[in-house]
């Protein structure tokens, strides 16, 4: 019997997390390989840097949080920079509410790869949303990645403001580095504002709880002492949500359903 199947069964009464479907979102994150996608995913997962690469193909996480006496659920999709299915990436999009878009500072093709994709995020945005590229409202944050490092730019600033525009609360550039966990606290605080979500979100920004195996879900977990604090916890074993449920999702959205989610999205079974 597989341990997650053996956990459930020692905790009936924890199977499922139920959470509000306003409150359920999904970030998305974008670039090349050997950017340092993974890297910034597991500084906001577990503030830890991980130095070995392994090529992402996709990694799902979920997160949970207790805010305000709220529930909130934060899906994270980690996607391969080589993306061998185009189909794939687009669904990754369509269903994506916030993104992060990285690129190398010593990597010109990186950040050309950048401009390729929030230009297709605008494009497909705006065909789910029945409006023009430039109307549609897509909190997007630009990551510079591997400011550590003494290297000859390859991307000059001026081109970057270019690829950012005008108006900050459209799409904001940071320039950071994973690995010394530079300036990434900035850049979720800036891209959860944009999204109009909980502050509370960023890492800093909240009281980290891990949990004990056979806590599937972290009911216990996400109590908190005082109304106001905020908790922040890693869901075991989440598993992203089915190609049938993502589609039901967007079909939804496109109908006009707003911020509902499909269910698969916001338990964990």
């Amino acid at each position: 019997m597989k341990l997650a199947a053996m956990i459930k069964k020692m905790c009936p009464s924890d199977a499922e997390l139920s959470v509000p479907a306003k409150n359920c979102y999904r970030m998305v994150i974008l670039g090349s390989s050997k950017v340092g996608k993974t890297a910034i995913v597991s500084r906001f997962l577990t503030g830890r840097f991980e130095d070995t690469y392994t090529p992402t193909i996709e990694d799902f996480h979920r997160k949970f949080y207790s805010i305000r006496g709220e529930v909130y659920q934060l899906d994270i999709l980690d996607t391969s920079g080589n993306h061998p299915f185009p189909a794939m990436r687009r669904l990754s999009i369509l269903t994506g509410d916030v993104f992060i878009l990285v690129f190398s500072l010593d990597n010109r093709d990186s950040f050309e790869e950048v401009q390729r994709l929030k230009q297709q995020i605008l494009d497909t945005k705006s065909c789910l949303k029945n409006k023009t590229k430039e109307n549609v409202d897509v909190p997007l944050v630009i990551c510079g990645n591997k400011g550590d490092r003494d290297f000859d730019r390859e991307v000059e600033p001026r081109e970057i403001e270019r690829l950012v525009g005008a108006d900050p609360q459209r799409c904001a550039y940071f320039e950071i580095s994973a690995k010394r966990n530079s300036s990434l606290d900035q850049m979720f605080r800036a891209l959860f504002a944009m999204a109009k979500l909980p502050r509370e979100m960023s890492p800093d920004l909240h009281r980290k709880v891990s949990v004990q195996p056979c806590d599937v879900l972290p009911r216990k977990a996400l109590r908190t002492k005082k109304p106001a604090d905020a908790v922040g916890v890693v869901a075991p074993f989440a598993r992203r949500p089915s190609v049938h449920s993502d589609l039901l999702y967007i079909r939804e959205k496109a109908s006009g359903g707003g911020q509902a989610k499909d269910k698969e999205r916001c338990v964990i079974s």
